[in-house]
This record gives C-alpha cells, structure tokens and sequence, in this order.
C-alpha cells in the first residue's frame, strides 16, 4: 500500500499579515508607557445618595414598596404627569412648518429669557425697566447656580465665601466648590420645633464677614419644606443691607410651593424693591415638568444707580463667554415649550390651573398624612408636615427610623428623614401612616 505524505496547509497571505499586525500591536502594547489615572490616582467616588437611593428602589421587588425619595411630580397612581398645557405646547411646535433645528444664540431663546425675566421679578420691576437686569438661558436650575458661581468665582473681587443653609439642596455644596468658592453654613432647620430656626439664621449672617454671598431658597425649601414668612424675609434683608451681604437667589418652585407664581416670588421682588444687588437660579423641571429638557435660566439683576445699565452690559458680556466656554448654545425643545406656554394668555392660564392642580395634591397629601398619624396617636407631634411648604417634607423621622421603614416596609426616603410629598397618593397613603407610627412606637 503506498504511503501518504502529510503536509501543513497553505498559509495565505492575508493570515500572516493578521498574525504580523497581531504581532506589532502585542510588541506596542507591551512597551507602553504606565497609566497616569491608575487606581491609586483615581479613587472610586462614593455612589450618589439620591440615586442610589432610585435603583435600590427599583430592584426591590415587593409590591408594596413606595418611593418617596425622588424630587419629581407624581399622580394619584404614581406616574409621571405631562401637564396638558406642556402637551398643548408641545403638538404646536411640532405642527409649527417653520420648525428647524438651528443653534439658538449663546444667551439661550429670546423670547424664553424675556419671559423668564418677567416671570420672576415681574414685568415693572424697576431692573427691567432700568435695563439692570440680563438673562441667559442655562441647563436647567443646575447649570444656572453653575453658571452664577463660575461668575462670582472669577469676577467678585473679594473671593468672598458663599453661606448655604444648613441643610441645603446637595448639590449646592458641590457645584461651589468645584468653581473654587469657599462654602460655609448658616443655621436654617431647627431639629426641636421642625421649623426655620430665625433666631440662629440671623445670628450667623450678622457674624458673617462683610459682602458674603448668602445662598437663598425662594421658596419651598430644598429639603426642608420651612420657608420664611414675609415679614422675616424683611429682617433677613435688613441684616443683609446692614452686612452689605450678596443675595444669590436659588428658585425651583415658583408656581409650584402655593399654586400663586407672585407668591412664591415675592422674596426676590422684594430684594429688588430694596435696591439690592442679586442674581437667581431659575428652573422649569418642577413648575413645568420639564425634567428630562433641562430647560432654566440664570439672571443678574445690578445695583441702582447711573452706571447699573452699562455695568449689566458688560456683565451680560462675560456671562455669555463663559456660558460658550462651556456649553455654547443652550438646547432648544424645552425652551420652546417653556416660552410658548409664557408668551400666550390662553397658555399661560393654563398652565396657572396646572399649578394648582399640582400643589393642590400635595396639600392634600400632607393634611391627609397628618390626619393619619394625630388619629392613630403616632407618639411626637405631627403639624409640621401642613405648615412646610412645597414637594419636600422634613418628617422629623432619624437615620435608624428610616432605615426601618426601608428594610421592613419598603419605604424609600433620604436617611434624613427627607420625603417627596408627591410620592404619596390615595392608595399608598394610610400603608405609609402605619408603617411610620409602627416604626416610630418601635424605637420610641
């Protein structure tokens, strides 16, 4: 039998230029230089609280869990609700044949920061009138305290620090420091009566160094739900003018805290009645439930006198370098929807009804919490939830009261006892009573 001879295949060419690139690459990869960003460089940053917070929830799998962490809208089912104003809005614009997806200018929609202005300080505030008053639109609530503190960072000739209240907005803190202002706190929650501790707030800003920046919550205070009444707001500027203090306003629920837009402005008006210097954080996320668009506005309102319209030129000027160093051009949907819903009667008393509805729902949500827990004898006193204000609720209740309600009940909070009024609804409500009177006997 003839033997048979046994060779290697062809190799082709193609297969030796594979093993050839595979070769160099191994060589290149092999000889390269260590990796600056090692571990040891770049520490992994601690998970945010409020999110971690979301995806616990989400994970959880029993059906009675409630999730009251999340700062956004909810219906009496626990859904997001587009407000049928926005959803009026929104069909127009895109039925609109003159519709295009061009860069908007650098200061953001014209006819969103002429509004937003005029929404805010009102429409014969002496700073429009006087032209002391320029607006950019920013990303949201967020981009504009960014963008307010990028301005003071850079152009405040002192370098002042700016107070936060204590608490305060989370962010607050983060986004201070990262344009490099020094952060100090006033005191503001007082933990014995749940109510704004007046005494103490005035107290530090009187101690504070002259021309500090005191960071303000205009209304529905984030996250305590305490606002100041109108007659402490005239102290805290009377303390303010005496201490030559920088007001830097922070507005997310105008419209949203009482139902009345003039109301929930009323602070800021009153600042500017009073000659002061300011600036303010504007956000559409919660009055219009524009979250996801991002959609908000910064302003800055300069001192009276002659040169108070030229120095807001030149104000406007650097606010809008900065803003294109940074974003260039704000985005356009939620802006539009915003600007059409302000500019148009028939909209915008629309959109007041809306308002209404919104805040009406969370009054009821919070008479009918407290209802619930007087009538049950939950041990503590309980009429702080209808005399805070706004989505937010300072319960009172402590880190390890929480962390009960979580692991036991399926309640979602921040561990500072924090609860988004609008997370409760008519089929979770008397669920959530229960669970917070068994957990505050258990640890009584």
């Amino acid at each position: 039998m003839a033997s048979r001879s046994y060779q290697n295949p062809p190799v082709s060419p193609s297969s030796i230029a594979r093993d050839r690139l595979s070769s160099i690459s191994s060589h290149i990869m092999g000889s390269s230089n260590p990796s600056v960003f090692t571990t040891s460089t770049v520490a992994a940053a601690p998970e945010d609280p409020l999110f971690g917070l979301m995806k616990a929830y989400r994970e959880d799998p029993s059906d009675k869990k409630v999730d009251l962490g999340i700062g956004a809208y909810r219906d009496n089912n626990a859904k997001p609700w587009v407000l049928p104003v926005v959803k009026k809005a929104d069909d127009a614009i895109h039925n609109d044949p003159n519709l295009n997806h061009e860069y908007l200018s650098i200061g953001g929609l014209p006819d969103l920061t002429a509004a937003a202005q005029k929404l805010i300080v009102g429409a014969d505030s002496p700073a429009i009138q006087d032209k002391r008053i320029c607006t950019l639109q920013t990303i949201s609530g967020t981009g504009a305290v960014h963008l307010g503190g990028l301005f003071l960072s850079k152009f405040h000739p002192q370098k002042p620090t700016i107070y936060l209240s204590n608490p305060t907005w989370a962010n607050h803190n983060q986004i201070f420091t990262n344009v490099g202002l020094k952060i100090a706190s006033y005191p503001y929650f007082s933990a014995k009566t749940k109510g704004l501790d007046f005494d103490g707030m005035l107290q530090a800003l009187r101690a504070a160094p002259s021309g500090s920046v005191i960071l303000l919550h205009a209304c529905a205070h984030n996250p305590t739900g305490v606002d100041p009444t109108q007659e402490q707001w005239r102290e805290i500027a009377t303390v303010m003018r005496e201490r030559s203090h920088f007001p830097f306003f922070d507005t997310a629920y105008q419209g949203f805290a009482s139902g009345d837009l003039v109301r929930d402005a009323w602070a800021i008006r009153y600042f500017i009645e009073q000659g002061f210097e300011l600036c303010v954080a504007q956000s559409f996320a919660k009055n219009f439930g524009l979250y996801g668009e991002r959609t908000g506005a910064f302003h800055f309102v300069s001192a009276p006198g002659a040169e108070g319209a030229v120095a807001n030129k030149h104000i406007a000027s650097q606010l809008a370098i900065l803003q294109r160093s940074e974003i260039s051009n704000p985005p356009a949907y939620g802006a539009r929807i915003a600007s059409r819903i302000l500019n148009d009667p028939a909209l915008f008393a629309q959109w007041e009804e809306d308002l209404r509805t919104m805040s009406g729902r969370i009054l009821e949500m919070r008479a009918g919490l407290r209802e619930r827990l007087e009538s049950r004898g939950t041990p503590g006193t309980w009429d702080h939830i209808t005399s805070q204000i706004g989505m937010f609720s300072f319960t009172g209740l402590t880190e390890t009261q929480v962390k009960i309600l979580r692991d036991k009940w399926h309640v979602y909070m921040t561990k500072n006892g924090r609860i988004s009024m609008a997370g409760l609804n008519t089929h979770n409500i008397d669920y959530f009573a229960e669970a917070v009177d068994s957990v505050v006997r258990e640890t009584s």
